[in-house]
């Protein structure tokens, strides 16, 4: 067994412990850590990321238990990606929180590592049961990242995160038991294998199990209707969390790519084509209400809440096409957008601890300190957000429009895709424009207590930005690397074949 595979759970999880035991109290000897880790974390997945250039799916299974009868974690094209991206956010984010935000609360680092920890478990099992167990791992962490500091608005807003997401893992619990109950299995591999046999009496339940499924990877995208817990959580946490959550529910997103691709990888069947239809029409009206939530929000933190949910809604429309092109459309964008809501996220929150008294409102106020830098780096991550030459986020929506225009609704997601382009840009403009330059016709000056370092955030925000830059001038390659991520994604008989060592029809490889 290829034992690398286990290290992105196991390392953040023995990391973790150590943090909350032994060093909770040493705030320097935790950053060390907690950056040290996670720095391993990424060259980890760059290690990975190369393992899997060859096209190979491998596999680790744990006690040595052969699947499907034992947990059994896998690495392709796909969860490579997402290990990387886990990585490499989680490093620049922490960067930027030992700014002082990891000053607020003995437990950051602990509950930091917890949240890698599950969602790499997320990206690596081949098995719902443990795609729950390590979604239960994220909310657990997650929680306690988001009330972390305290305040009447983070608990209320985490109680009702917390509320949403029990009801989330209530439905998985139904879905797995149906699942099971039909099929008498819950390996991916292993049930994408036994569905061509499942009896016909059988499938109504089948496809309420699998419904119940899209249900909940909806919840976790924040896909209409189930997307109001996301703004409020993520306005009323701080800025480096928010950050760390852009990845959060790239999660959902991930896990509707693999169980219904495994699944259904040729869309012959029922499920696939019921996952497209109720896909396309959630995505459509998440894209338009992040949209109009941009429009009316009354502070940058919540039109940028608001942006988060309508780069969903994008990369849900391109998922929702379920064919190869639209995947690699979805995968590139899925980078993208990961990368530049948090750069977003990160500049806010400088905005915020500058500003004070007036913190993100949509208000003239007194210019802040280092206000050319970070109104720069406000202009560079908008403009990476709304999607406008020359960074990535116009290639990627390039490639989904490109990719969706041999749907029958293509006339309406490419206007819906525009306009709501328009409609974000005409708003941060106008936002930008009061909070940083309006700004200085106002004479006074702002009192500030404390002004934060300026040096190491700014460089952890330029680093994520200069990846954005680096994701458009290596287009070429990197499109290419995930058109055969999603070919490979596609053609399911690999995965179950590393997996069972048989074919998709059961026959022995």
């Amino acid at each position: 067994m290829n034992h690398w595979l286990i290290l992105p759970i196991l390392l953040p999880a023995m990391v973790a412990p150590l943090l909350a035991l032994a060093v909770r109290h040493d705030l320097m000897l935790a950053r060390t850590f907690s950056v040290g880790t996670t720095v391993l974390l990424v060259l980890l997945g760059m290690y990975q990321l190369g393992m899997t250039a060859d096209g190979v799916t491998r596999t680790y299974s744990l006690g040595n238990w052969p699947a499907p009868f034992g947990i059994v974690l896998v690495l392709d094209r796909l969860a490579a990606i997402m290990l990387l991206l886990t990585a490499v956010l989680g490093l620049f984010v922490l960067l930027y929180a030992i700014n002082g935000c990891d000053r607020q609360g003995e437990h950051f680092h602990p509950l930091f590592q917890f949240q890698l920890m599950g969602l790499n478990g997320a990206f690596l099992t081949g098995d719902l049961f443990n795609l729950f167990v390590f979604f239960e791992v994220l909310l657990i962490a997650s929680y306690g990242l988001m009330v972390h500091g305290g305040g009447p608005a983070r608990i209320r807003a985490g109680i009702q995160y917390v509320i949403i997401n029990l009801i989330g893992s209530s439905i998985f619990l139904v879905a797995l038991g149906l699942i099971y109950g039909i099929t008498g299995t819950l390996n991916m591999a292993d049930f994408a294998a036994r569905l061509p046999a499942v009896a016909a009496g059988d499938s109504a339940l089948l496809h309420c199990g699998f419904a119940l499924l899209l249900v909940v990877f909806g919840i976790k995208s924040a896909a209409v209707p189930f997307h109001f817990w996301l703004p409020g959580t993520y306005a009323n946490t701080s800025g480096p969390v928010a950050a760390l959550f852009s990845i959060m529910t790239k999660v959902g997103a991930y896990a509707i790519l693999r169980v219904v691709t495994l699944a259904y990888g040729d869309l012959d069947g029922p499920v696939g084509w019921f996952a497209a239809s109720w896909l396309m029409g959630a995505a459509m009206v998440t894209i338009a209400a992040g949209a109009v939530g941009v429009i009316a929000a009354r502070s940058l933190g919540q039109q940028s809440c608001f942006a988060a949910l309508g780069s969903m809604g994008l990369l849900l429309i391109a998922i929702a096409a379920f064919t190869p092109q639209a995947g690699s459309a979805a995968l590139y964008y899925l980078v993208h957008s990961t990368l530049a809501i948090a750069a977003l996220f990160l500049v806010i929150d400088a905005v915020i601890l500058r500003r004070t008294g007036f913190g993100d409102a949509l208000v003239a106020a007194p210019s802040i300190p280092h206000a050319g830098l970070i109104g720069s780096m406000f202009f560079i991550a908008v403009v990476a957000v709304v999607g406008m030459p020359p960074l990535s986020g116009f290639v990627a929506k390039l490639m989904i429009l490109q990719a969706t225009a041999s749907l029958v609704a293509w006339p309406w997601i490419w206007g819906l895709i525009l306009i709501s382009s328009l409609l974000l840009l005409v708003a941060f403009a106008s936002s930008g424009s009061l909070v940083f330059w309006k700004s200085e016709q106002v004479a006074a000056d702002i009192e500030v207590r404390r002004v934060p370092p300026i040096a190491l955030p700014m460089i952890a925000v330029g680093a994520l930005l200069a990846l954005l830059v680096c994701l458009t001038l290596c287009a070429g390659p990197v499109v290419r690397f995930f058109d055969a991520t999603a070919e490979q994604l596609f053609d399911p008989r690999q995965y179950i074949e590393a997996v069972l060592g048989t074919t998709r029809e059961g026959r022995p490889s």
